[in-house]
């Protein structure tokens, strides 16, 4: 039986953006998956586009490595408070697509700031077969 919606944007959270591991991220993507972030600009530490398994494990390792200990969010200013950021999924007619509607929240310097974006995922046997990620390319590092 194939994961739920759910399920894969929980395996997505936690390798992402609670433990940065990607290794773990790489292998919910389809051999040939895709990672675009269509709003972040050529030259960007936050890579554009990443197309194959194998590329998203690199691309992915490159940027968790450079940004390793720094603060995320907000201009690269914050830690996220997990208790205060949440999300939605919403699904779709089609089944192998869904889309998550989420609000990081941000300590920064002792004020709240909230990061809402959208991304959108088009599976394949269980994986991600399509990933895009639209966020204000300026509210990271």
């Amino acid at each position: 039986m194939s994961a739920t919606p759910q399920e894969i944007f929980g395996r997505y959270l936690h390798a992402g953006a609670l433990t940065r591991d990607a290794d773990a991220l790489a292998e919910l993507f389809t051999e040939d998956g895709v990672f675009e972030a269509p709003l972040v600009p050529a030259g960007h530490v936050f890579p554009s586009r990443l197309a194959g398994r194998e590329a998203i494990r690199a691309g992915m390792a490159a940027y968790y490595q450079r940004t390793a200990g720094a603060p995320r969010g907000p201009a690269a200013g914050g830690t996220v408070d997990v208790a205060k950021s949440g999300y939605v999924l919403h699904h779709t007619a089609d089944p192998e697509v869904f889309i998550a509607e989420i609000d990081t929240v941000f300590d920064v310097a002792g004020k709240t700031v909230t990061m809402s974006l959208v991304q959108i995922f088009r599976l394949r046997d269980g994986r991600i077969a399509l990933l895009r990620d639209y966020f204000a390319p300026d509210t990271v590092a």
